[in-house]
């Protein structure tokens, strides 16, 4: 079905899971399919629908009015890359403290499936049969190049690390970015879309196994060559990789391109 049902489900755990109740939460969003799923999950929650591309501004007036809640703001990538996107950058640079989703299908679902802003270079429609020839924006590294202070990417199709993910969000204070690649079965499934489920499923790269760490032992590590072996607890390992004596991490481009 709908990516956007997984991405309901794994959000409805995560809470649960961090013991979240739902009368201390509040649901923002927008206008899109995505901006829909507040209406399936944490129902006794509080909750906000507004106009198309101006929930980050809802959200910005309920977490300065109220801090004691936790926000949530669901999306989707023509409500925050297209119409929105002014907000969401601006979101971004006040750091709003709230967890912020975006569901990310790369198409206009309720308009029967247009190239949204996320569509990839190369990528197919299923209505009329065109392909797409705009550069996509990514969530992504707009957040970073905004100064994000946490940003992730997961797949509806992936629950095992999505959960995780959003329960990291949650507890992140400050602007926290989570962009789900989302499927539209009905519009953006088909072959040729970069945003189908067997497209992500033979492409997609995990880039860490996100999990809480339990308290334990610090460990420590002397880092004098090009890549460390650093073993943790459980017996795996992390390599640290030294950045060039040039290195400027202050250079965003740079930061992203390394």
């Amino acid at each position: 079905g709908c990516g956007h049902d997984s991405v309901s489900s794994a959000i409805v755990q995560a809470y649960y899971e961090l013991a979240i109740e739902p009368h201390r939460v509040a649901k923002l969003s927008g206008i899109g399919c995505s901006s829909k799923t507040p209406t399936y999950f944490l129902r006794p929650a509080h909750g906000f629908n507004s106009v198309h591309g101006r929930m980050p501004s809802i959200a910005t007036g309920a977490s300065a009015a109220n801090r004691d809640l936790h926000y949530i703001g669901i999306s989707g990538d023509g409500d925050s890359l297209s119409i929105g996107l002014g907000q969401f950058c601006h979101a971004i640079r006040r750091n709003v403290n709230m967890f912020y989703v975006i569901e990310n299908n790369g198409v206009y679902g309720l308009t029967k499936g247009q190239f949204s802003a996320s569509a990839d270079v190369g990528s197919s429609a299923r209505k009329g049969g065109g392909t797409n020839e705009i550069p996509p924006i990514d969530p992504v590294l707009t957040a970073i190049n905004f100064g994000c202070s946490f940003v992730a990417r997961g797949f509806s199709g992936d629950k095992t690390t999505l959960v995780p993910l959003i329960k990291a969000a949650i507890l992140h204070r400050g602007f926290a970015l989570l962009d789900v690649i989302s499927p539209c079965v009905t519009f953006n499934d088909h072959e040729g879309s970069t945003k189908s489920y067997l497209h992500t499923r033979e492409f997609e790269q995990t880039a860490v196994y996100a999990d809480f760490v339990p308290i334990r032992d610090e460990i420590t590590a002397n880092v004098d060559t090009q890549v460390t072996a650093v073993t943790l607890h459980d017996g795996s390992q992390i390599h640290l990789r030294t950045v060039d004596p040039d290195y400027d991490p202050s250079d965003r481009g740079s930061v992203v391109s390394y």
